[in-house]
């Protein structure tokens, strides 16, 4: 940018005949940012002094456009000024010459500034692409391990998020001393099903079961998961013994209604029995002592007949 026709044809003049740069001109001011953004320059030549305004004033203009903020400015000026200069570098240039320099001098001054600017927009271009490739990771090793934690049959959580969800609520419940509580869950006479029906009605059964217990959960915290073969488990924090009790006779009587036809029982439909615990996590416990007493339960629904749900004791 410069308002001298003079001073554009001589800088013309020794940039002529070089194949790696492309030269346009504007001489008046008011269009200068308009044609910096249009052509997308590597370098920029401005002047200082123009009518009606000055090349400072430009050069504000450059830094304040974030596509053009980091273009190389080279200053061309008449006035070999230490202050000038200094106030040139203060408002965003990049070098300062007094013109008319030489014109080795200045083919190297714009190959220098040119080439920093486009290993810069390459460099951040590379950070960008990296920044994204590593959100990319980011986000699939999340989504791996949300998969890593779901059970491939059911699709609700497996037995590692079992286990770890109990850890976790465990901790939590030593530090708040509410109960935490646990129901375990079997499919009654699963394998006479199977034998029966075959493993691909096996399999339906299976997540038919898992929809019926999932169903019965409010609470973001609960958790249901596949405990192993035909067994789940429901993890239920901060709730006592008779809301866990509440919720394993709705699991129960779900399943009962939902009549999913099972010719080897008595009752005719696949039931599920339940065993119930609650403990309030302390030192002198362990999350095993939960599960062995849910267990226990179980074991207890089992003898009873079936298709009930019993508590701990």
């Amino acid at each position: 940018m410069d308002d001298q026709l003079i001073i554009v044809e001589a800088v013309r003049r020794m940039l002529i005949g070089q194949a790696d740069i492309e030269f346009h001109f504007v001489t008046d001011a008011a269009k200068a940012h308009a044609a910096a953004a249009a052509l997308g320059p590597t370098v920029i030549l401005q002047d200082l002094v123009m009518p009606g305004t000055d090349g400072f004033d430009v050069i504000r203009q450059f830094r304040t456009d974030a596509a053009l903020r980091t273009v190389p400015v080279i200053v061309l000026s008449a006035k070999e000024d230490p202050k000038l200069k200094a106030h040139s570098f203060a408002v965003g240039a990049n070098d300062y010459l007094v013109k008319l320099p030489d014109p080795v001098e200045l083919l190297a001054r714009i190959r220098y500034h040119s080439a920093a600017y486009i290993s810069r927009l390459e460099r951040d271009e590379a950070f960008r692409f990296l920044r994204e490739s590593q959100q990319k990771l980011a986000d699939a090793n999340v989504q791996l391990q949300k998969l890593a934690a779901l059970d491939g049959l059911t699709g609700i959580g497996n037995r590692r998020a079992f286990d770890e969800t109990v850890q976790r609520e465990w901790q939590r419940g030593q530090r708040t001393k509410q109960p935490l509580s646990m129901l375990l869950c079997d499919v009654d006479s699963f394998k006479l099903y199977n034998d029966e029906l075959g493993h691909q009605a096996g399999d339906l059964c299976l997540k038919k079961v898992a929809a019926v217990l999932t169903a019965q959960l409010k609470r973001p915290a609960d958790l249901a998961a596949r405990y192993g073969g035909e067994e789940f488990a429901i993890v239920l924090p901060e709730t006592d013994l008779d809301g866990a009790l509440q919720l394993a006779e709705a699991c129960r009587a779900s399943l009962a209604e939902l009549a999913l036809a099972h010719p080897c029982t008595q009752a005719g439909v696949v039931t599920i029995s339940i065993g119930v615990a609650s403990l309030v996590p302390a030192p002198e416990h362990t999350p095993a002592d939960l599960i062995a007493s849910s267990d226990q339960a179980l074991y207890a629904a089992k003898a009873a007949g079936r298709n009930r749900v019993c508590k701990a004791v």
